[in-house]
């Protein structure tokens, strides 16, 4: 077991690093969170419910160097954990595709849940839950499930829905043309956000976000953003 006074990367992740020679029929995680208690456990539980945890860590350094080592099942990844959980899982989900993302977290705050799944998270499960309900949660999100309780589904669905929010028309001819990044940046950036807020959400320099936009006008053909929100949007 972690000591509870160990706060780096190396000590936090020492116990339990051979979990991954588990059989095909557990679930293998690598787990990360800044609360020590909270790791023991989040860790009790899931190997109660028959799974594996690979590794433990307490930052988003640490959950991005231990699923890059170990490539889980599964990373269960805190939110405000030192150097930011959706930063982890941002690196984490364009890493290692193979690697399901789920956050587990005190937040139910909306700006929280929709970075996430934005990151790539496949899960967003709150510490208030029975923790025996986790390996059950994890199991669905393998299965193609998500991981998440009605209420913040129904959220996502009003967010989805909200006709100030509309999403781009993602079966327009202009679809083909753009990257993944290149959808989300337009997608910020129609939302009203600068390009700095956009740059922050997503981890990378406003310069690169200007990049992606260049990009778009260029693939669209069209002069400014305005004119490509319009083409996104099928008007």
């Amino acid at each position: 077991m972690v000591d509870g006074n160990t706060g780096n990367g190396g000590a936090a992740s020492g116990g339990r690093a051979d979990g991954c020679s588990a059989g095909e029929e557990r679930i293998r995680v690598v787990l990360a969170d800044d609360h020590a208690r909270m790791r023991a456990a989040v860790r009790h539980a899931l190997e109660a419910g028959g799974c594996e945890v690979c590794a433990e860590g307490a930052s988003a350094d640490d959950a991005v160097r231990l699923a890059a080592e170990h490539r889980p099942d599964v990373a269960l990844l805190d939110i405000h954990m030192p150097g930011n959980g959706i930063r982890a899982a941002e690196q984490i989900s364009r890493s290692l595709p193979q690697t399901a993302v789920v956050m587990l977290t005190r937040s139910d705050d909306d700006e929280d849940l929709f970075d996430a799944l934005r990151a790539g998270a496949a899960g967003y499960l709150l510490k208030g839950a029975d923790p025996a309900t986790l390996p059950g949660a994890l199991r669905g999100v393998l299965a193609g499930e998500a991981a998440m309780s009605p209420a913040l589904v129904t959220r996502v669905l009003q967010e989805f829905r909200a006709p100030g929010r509309r999403m781009f028309r993602r079966r327009s001819d202009a679809a083909g043309k753009l990257s993944p990044r290149e959808w989300e940046v337009m997608e910020l950036l129609a939302e009203g956000r600068s390009t700095e807020e956009v740059a922050a959400k997503l981890f990378v320099s406003p310069t690169t976000v200007r990049v992606h936009v260049s990009t778009v006008l260029r693939k669209l053909r069209v002069k400014d953003r305005e004119s490509a929100f319009r083409v996104l949007k099928g008007e």
